[in-house]
């Protein structure tokens, strides 16, 4: 596909438009005037100043079929640069996504909006406009169905009750341990199997604690209280019981954990879970475990390099249940090669049967680092035949499939007590959809909260890992970025400690 630019440079936000509609397309970027004639896809976006007012168009032609859009609009009021490309962005998102989706008969359900926290963006309207006038322009400007205006509305307003509750110096914690008992299809997060990497984690797992150390050191300089201490990865459990138990003791020897509300440790995989490392988790004062079965067909596991069943999943939720754990996530995937819109709705079934506090209900994300890839999808015609990923759907039937799990899932866990607390999405996920949190009542993650809306800073130690550093009373966010790799983790250790000077300078 050609993406043509005239009279602007708003090129990441026209191209986040096209994934959209073709997600993985090799997208060519062009200044050409008029549409390419080298490419059966072509995309042409003009935003040229014409006196008072801004042309906002886009022409396109797909495999054949040629539309076109458009429209003059008020310069925008926003007198700040960022702001003023902003409000252009989105503006002349509003013909693109009139002409794309009339070619390829596909509707957004998000609209314009591209970003990951859309919930952000509608607590921000709520506190300048008001609720209703927050739905009006999630509705009308920006594009957004109903149902997904609601779904964000009511995430902010319990993000709200949550934000309230973190102080000026409040932080998280967040722990990386990246690595996995195996590599799942879908993944493209940086992890490592235990296998490849068995001769890095002592040196990694005494590093990571050191680092503990440094970072608890510089919160307490710097007046920072700790809110809640999250262990994630890859797997943190794929690491051997006394190893959890050497980064517990560097946690509760570095940080004050009395004060820590809350204490989650990833044990996602149920086949790393073990009665010894549930100890150690408890011990430790852990308050709060993810065991995640994806989904309770094994066919699906099977195809998706999952070595577990359905019914260890289960044998270890009640594991987890019997040893006194009464905070457990379960997450669940939608769009998963070889699931369907039953299969889904079963597996919800189950987990819902087995209360956990949470369930959290991703869309899968077609990530090019991940095994998992498909062509692109619908045409004029409607649909074409495409090269098909591990399930042999096209990315057709894949928006339309997810989007019936993603509905089935908005029915049945509200009619269970479970509300949307946590909302956020991601690239290239399939039928361009959400990943959301489901509570049982004053259950929420605060963690996934504080994190994924940015309310204070997160402090975050081990390999891959990323700081954020959030201003709680400007808006101001800087990162701070780990080695991605534990052996870069593991070599360059010193050099990596000397990033963690932007902290300080961040706070002065």
């Amino acid at each position: 596909m050609i993406l043509s630019f005239d009279g602007h440079s708003y090129r990441y936000e026209c191209e986040k438009i096209c994934r959209i509609f073709f997600p993985t397309e090799k997208i060519v970027f062009s200044d050409a005037p008029a549409l390419s004639e080298d490419d059966p896809r072509a995309v042409r976006t003009i935003a040229k100043p014409t006196g008072a007012n801004i042309l906002f168009r886009c022409e396109a032609e797909i495999d054949g079929v040629y539309r076109s859009d458009g429209f003059y609009a008020a310069r925008p009021e926003e007198t700040d640069p960022a702001a003023f490309d902003a409000a252009c962005e989105k503006l002349l998102a509003q013909p693109m996504l009139h002409v794309l989706s009339d070619i390829t008969g596909v509707k957004p359900p998000w609209g314009v909006l591209t970003g990951v926290r859309p919930a952000k963006l509608m607590r921000r309207y709520i506190a300048q406009y008001g609720e209703a006038e927050a739905m009006r322009r999630f509705t009308g400007p920006l594009m957004v169905s109903k149902e997904k205006a609601a779904l964000a509305c009511r995430v902010a307003l319990a993000e709200n009750e949550i934000a309230a509750t973190s102080a000026d110096n409040s932080f998280s914690l967040y722990v990386s341990v990246p690595f996995c008992p195996t590599r799942c299809a879908y993944c493209s997060f940086v992890s490592h199997s235990v296998a490849q990497a068995k001769k890095l984690i002592p040196d990694y797992v005494r590093l990571l604690c050191k680092e503990i150390g440094q970072t608890a050191d510089l919160a307490r300089e710097l007046g920072l209280r700790p809110e809640t201490v999250y262990i994630g990865g890859g797997t943190p459990t794929s690491l051997s019981a006394e190893d959890l138990r050497v980064i517990a003791d560097a946690l509760n020897g570095s940080i004050d954990m009395k004060n820590v509300r809350e204490f989650t440790v990833e044990a996602g995989r149920p086949d790393t879970v073990d009665r010894e490392k549930l100890s150690v988790l408890k011990h430790a004062g852990v308050t709060r475990i993810s065991i995640n079965p994806q989904t309770f067909s094994d066919a699906v596991l099977e195809r998706i390099g999952r070595r577990h069943t359905a019914a260890e999943t289960i044998e270890k939720y009640q594991m987890a249940r019997d040893m006194g754990f009464d905070d457990i996530n379960m997450d669940l995937i939608a769009g998963l090669p070889g699931d369907t819109p039953e299969g889904f709705a079963a597996t919800l079934d189950k987990a819902i049967s087995l209360a956990p506090e949470n369930i959290t209900v991703h869309t899968l994300a077609l990530k090019r680092s991940s095994e998992l890839s498909t062509e692109d999808e619908a045409s004029a015609a409607g649909r074409r035949d495409a090269a098909p990923y591990r399930a042999s759907l096209t990315t057709y039937d894949l928006r339309h499939t997810t989007s019936e799990m993603l509905s089935y899932a908005a029915q049945a866990l509200p009619a269970a007590g479970y509300a949307p607390y946590y909302l956020y999405r991601q690239s290239k996920s399939a039928g361009n959809l959400e990943n959301v949190g489901w509570t049982k009542p004053g259950k929420a993650c605060l963690y996934n909260v504080f994190m994924m809306e940015e309310i204070h800073s997160v402090l975050a130690v081990g390999g891959g890992a990323v700081t954020r550093l959030a201003d709680p009373r400007g808006g101001r966010i800087e990162r701070v970025y780990n080695f991605k790799y534990p052996y870069e983790y593991v070599g360059r250790f010193e050099e990596q400690s000397e990033r963690k000077d932007a902290i300080r300078r961040f706070y002065e």
